[in-house]
């Protein structure tokens, strides 16, 4: 198979009469291409091909054959169930990893990249559950997000309002989807200045967040993380420091189950809790650098050396789930190092442990899923 995919013309009079005409899978233009690996996917022109097998095709164009191509003719009801089982299947299947291509792509920094699994995401959540389902959410601020990401905030103003109004239209709308909105809002605000919109939007999220998984989780707490940024923007740089401390004491806290329950000496926490991927583990890494970097060059330099031990110790945890003995060793030395200027040396302990942990054992092997 060809790196950039390859692709045959479509000549109009050769397609039968009446027959559906085929459409551009990004733009829904007219075709006037058609992949030669699945032959079920189109293209207006060689420029929204290579977009789309950049961005998500690549990874399932096999994937597509079983549920564009014409279903056999099955006279058993058993058989027919069978067949859309199967279909319901793979389209569950290629939902899951247009989402997790787009998180990948706009983690990565590659907004443009991640639109074509947007739009996948999005046509794949209509086949499934239907354009007015409550779970056409999760779709539009998947694609309100990259259009952030893109700068285009008028195109992500548009589906943060569709995804607002679905909730609005859905009263057993749950907690979930509330929380997933409001900070999709938020996020827009806050591209967009309006600062203070954000925090009442940041606000809603942490409490249907809260309803949902609690008050110390994880989730919960990535709305504080959201707040502290927007303090800073407004200056309140008092209420952005006590946020990040709440932020990395409930990542401390998380994290120390997940350790004591990865070498047997505790339970794992809730079920809850979103799972570690590679993704997940390097966006919390980045949240956590981010804490440090605005408590040295703008909060309090000197004095919060118990918070950022915390934070070093947070990095260092998570790094041991990750399996890397040296990033462990590293940030464990820094916590350590932080620690002991702290009058109450009540982290020292755990750090000292998880050093000893590491120089004896290198720790686990990283998987796909770091916390199951």
């Amino acid at each position: 198979m060809e790196s950039d995919g390859e692709t045959s013309t479509i000549y109009p009079l050769a397609i039968p009469k009446g027959a559906t005409k085929k459409a551009c899978e990004l733009c829904q233009r007219p075709a006037r291409l058609q992949c030669t690996q699945c032959r079920v996917t189109f293209y207006c022109d060689k420029e929204h091909q290579l977009e789309d097998w950049v961005g998500i095709h690549a990874r399932i164009c096999e994937l597509l054959v079983p549920i564009r191509s014409p279903g056999p003719v099955l006279c058993l009801k058993a058989d027919r169930d069978v067949y859309h089982a199967q279909i319901l299947f793979r389209q569950t299947e290629l939902l899951d990893i247009s989402r997790a291509v787009v998180r990948k792509k706009l983690f990565e920094g590659k907004p443009q990249e991640a639109l074509p699994a947007a739009q996948l995401s999005l046509r794949c959540t209509v086949d499934l559950y239907g354009a007015t389902a409550v779970l056409m959410v999760p779709a539009y601020l998947l694609l309100a997000e990259t259009n952030m990401g893109l700068g285009d905030l008028r195109q992500a103003r548009q589906f943060l309002c569709q995804a607002e109004w679905t909730v609005i239209t859905s009263p057993d709308c749950g907690h979930l989807i509330r929380h997933q909105l409001h900070r999709g809002l938020g996020r827009l605000h806050a591209a967009a200045g309006d600062l203070e919109a954000a925090l009442h939007h940041f606000a809603n999220d942490v409490y249907y967040a809260s309803e949902e998984f609690g008050l110390d989780s994880t989730v919960t707490c990535g709305a504080y993380f959201l707040m502290a940024d927007v303090f800073v923007k407004q200056g309140d740089l008092r209420t952005a420091q006590s946020l990040y401390s709440e932020v990395a004491g409930t990542w401390n806290s998380y994290l120390t189950k997940l350790c004591e329950a990865r070498v047997g000496n505790g339970q794992c926490p809730s079920a809850a809790e979103p799972s570690f991927d590679e993704v997940r583990l390097a966006e919390v890494d980045r949240m956590l650098r981010t804490i440090l970097e605005e408590l040295v060059q703008k909060i309090s330099p000197i004095t919060d050396c118990a918070q950022t031990a915390v934070v070093q110790h947070c990095r260092a945890m998570l790094w041991f789930l990750a399996g890397d003995a040296e990033k462990v060793l590293e940030f464990s030395r820094k916590a350590l190092q932080y620690s002991l200027m702290v009058p109450e040396r009540g982290l020292t302990g755990p750090i000292q442990d998880l050093l000893q942990l590491v120089q004896r054992d290198p720790g686990p092997d990283p998987g796909p899923d770091q916390t199951q």
